[in-house]
């Protein structure tokens, strides 16, 4: 059986950790689909962003976050870039669990540790934006797996932030992936971000989604 981890500041120095890891496996992984064009649904302050700004492969990058307090602050952290004179990087205040045409046409789009901030009520909204409205050409998803949250101290009930609406074990999250796929014309390929447990796997769960037409 696993033991859990130890609480407090060392568990903060994990999550940290991980943070960073999960950032440069995503920019890993949409710098090798040869994308140029890409969407990052839920950007928060622009930590992804970043990343890739600083790649000339991006050459059209286009941030939508919810919050504005988040777009506040990544809009000082990518002043830089948004100061250029053909700037290739956009902010948009929104909701991926609504319609926005301007959104549609994207290389490829990511959603990391944002879907479980989202009520369980508003995903067939997002499953109806994201994947039948703006359809990117692949799409790379990050998000928490519940199962892992003993070996971070946590209660079986506790989440990892407070306004998690949510966290997905392994199995529900890809009954929730493939049923996305099935019903809007993806793939789905699953992974994870991470030290692996082989009880419970890896703290972060992936799904790489690529449109079949």
């Amino acid at each position: 059986m696993f033991e859990p981890a130890v609480s407090g500041e060392s568990r903060m120095t994990q999550m940290t950790s991980l943070h960073e890891e999960r950032l440069d496996h995503v920019f890993r992984v949409l710098k090798a689909t040869g994308a140029t064009r890409v969407l990052d649904l839920g950007c928060g302050s622009g930590s992804l962003l970043y990343r890739l700004l600083a790649d000339a492969q991006f050459s059209s990058i286009t941030g939508l976050e919810h919050s504005g307090l988040s777009l506040q602050q990544a809009r000082v952290n990518l002043a830089a870039y948004l100061s250029e004179g053909a700037p290739r990087v956009r902010l948009i205040r929104g909701s991926y669990a609504e319609s926005n045409p301007a959104l549609s046409g994207y290389d490829a789009a990511a959603m990391v540790e944002t879907i479980e901030h989202v009520y369980p009520g508003q995903l067939s909204k997002v499953e109806l934006a994201v994947f039948g409205e703006y359809r990117p050409g692949c799409l790379f998803m990050t998000t928490p797996n519940r199962e892992y949250n003993p070996l971070f101290d946590l209660a079986a009930d506790e989440f990892r932030e407070e306004d998690h609406k949510f966290e997905w074990d392994r199995t529900k999250f890809r009954r929730w992936a493939r049923g996305v796929a099935e019903r809007n014309g993806y793939q789905v390929e699953f992974g994870g971000i991470g030290e692996y447990d082989p009880e419970v796997g890896h703290p972060t769960q992936t799904a790489f989604f690529t449109r079949l037409d």
